[in-house]
């Protein structure tokens, strides 16, 4: 330790090995050491004592729509980066949707990098996107630096983003995984979703009928063959139907290389508690009801599921509407996922380690950034979040750091108050005090 910077030291720090007392020492941006909390402090060196606050490697959120530029009054990278940073996120990986132009080619990322460059508070990567007419871009956007691309199975939302039929699906996949891309899913039916009885209006109820789970098993199925022909890697976005997990249970024994994740909402909302009109509560696939939930977390536990990201898809007031059918689908979740599910979590006696394994680790992972990031060990890079988990607010939307502050838990009272945060060595947050920028522009390689 004789050469460090900084000594971050806590009574509990969660490692790979466990949860201890440590010393974290820090040179330059990098861990270079995790030591017994009584180690020595080296001259020079400046000592950051947080008590018993615990010390989480900073989260890694791969599923986040920053919607910048074209949609950035929906948010934009300033204001989503210091809403991840105010909860505990330091490394985020944008979607290539809601963005004008789309991620699609490899000009149109130049131009989101370039948009996001001076304004990111935390490290930032980029999803690109699968399109029906862009399979001729996918490999220069892989060797661009793209971590994977993104399709939908059922309409996006958006005219600039079309969804794949089961033909379009084939031939990107055979394409990604000619040079071992990832392929990542909103994986609903469009025939389904059809066929499903569409009543619009203020009802949740009506809502969660139109969304129905045999839309999302349909297509998770048809993924899953499809992965398993081409020997593709796949990934589902945002799991919300429990009954999907024995067809992924079950393409895993056979060898299909498939991951999953669910989101915070799915985990810590259900479909019982949303009011009628209450369109901050919509997304797609939609919340659904408790028993549901149940199978979610058992999921979790047992590894059919893997990780847990925010799918943080916000905008402007005026599109949440009070009729569930024309309003704007998407949850603003940055800056609360690490509380709401820490509070969801010690609930039923789980701990910091499975949120930090859900959120951290196994994200860094699935982006192939798990040698510097999701992890408090050394060679990673000095990314922390400092969180006192007996703390308890009230969320306040006036509080939240996103551009437009509708959120789905206003008003709930949540476990675990982020302290600080830190970005390869650098405390970026403190009690609600931020410092200028500090990001960096992340790529797969």
């Amino acid at each position: 330790m004789s050469e460090a910077e900084l000594v971050l030291r806590s009574t509990r720090v969660v490692t790979p090995d466990g949860t201890r007392a440590a010393s974290v020492a820090v040179t330059g941006e990098k861990i270079t050491a995790v030591l017994p909390h009584d180690a020595p402090v080296p001259a020079g060196a400046r000592l950051e004592d947080v008590g018993d606050h615990v010390v989480l490697p900073g989260l890694v959120d791969t599923h986040v729509h920053v919607n910048d530029p074209g949609r950035t009054e929906w948010e934009g990278f300033w204001t989503a980066t210091r809403a991840a940073a105010a909860g505990g996120i330091t490394t985020l990986v944008d979607m290539p949707l809601n963005s004008i132009p789309p991620t699609t080619t490899v000009d149109h990322l130049r131009t989101k990098r370039a948009v996001a460059a001076d304004k990111a508070h935390t490290d930032v990567g980029f999803w690109g996107g699968a399109l029906p007419d862009n399979v001729k871009d996918l490999r220069p956007l892989h060797e661009a630096g793209v971590f994977g691309f993104k399709a939908f199975l059922s309409p996006s939302g958006v005219d600039e983003f079309p969804h794949l039929d089961q033909e379009q699906l084939a031939r990107s996949l055979a394409e990604i995984a000619a040079f071992d891309g990832l392929l990542i899913v909103h994986a609903e039916d469009p025939h389904h979703l059809a066929a499903a009885p569409q009543q619009g209006g203020p009802r949740y109820s009506h809502f969660l009928a139109s969304r129905p789970r045999d839309a999302e098993d349909t297509a998770i199925a048809a993924l899953l063959a499809q992965a398993k022909r081409f020997d593709a890697r796949v990934h589902v976005l945002h799991l919300s139907s429990s009954d999907a997990l024995p067809l992924i249970a079950e393409a895993r024994a056979d060898g299909v290389r498939v991951t999953v994740e669910t989101c915070p909402h799915y985990l810590t909302l259900t479909a019982e508690e949303v009011p009628d009109g209450a369109s901050e509560f919509k997304c797609c696939p939609p919340i659904r009801e408790a028993a549901n939930q149940d199978l979610l977390w058992q999921a979790l536990a047992d590894g059919t599921v893997d990780c847990v990201v925010t799918d943080h898809s916000p905008s402007t007031a005026d599109l949440k509407t009070d009729d569930f059918a024309t309003a704007w689908g998407g949850i603003a979740g940055l800056q609360l996922s690490l509380p709401a599910m820490w509070t969801a979590a010690r609930a039923r006696g789980l701990g910091l380690e499975d949120v930090v394994r859900w959120m951290s680790a196994r994200t860094a992972r699935l982006v192939g950034l798990d040698a510097r990031k999701g992890a408090v060990a050394p060679g990673h890079d000095a990314d922390f979040a400092v969180l006192a988990p007996d703390e308890t607010f009230t969320v306040d939307p006036a509080a939240l750091q996103h551009r437009n502050r509708v959120t789905a838990y206003a008003g709930k009272t949540l476990y675990g108050v982020v302290k600080s945060t830190w970005l390869r060595g650098t405390r970026i947050v403190a009690d609600g005090a931020f410092t200028d920028p500090k990001g960096q522009l992340l790529d797969r390689a």
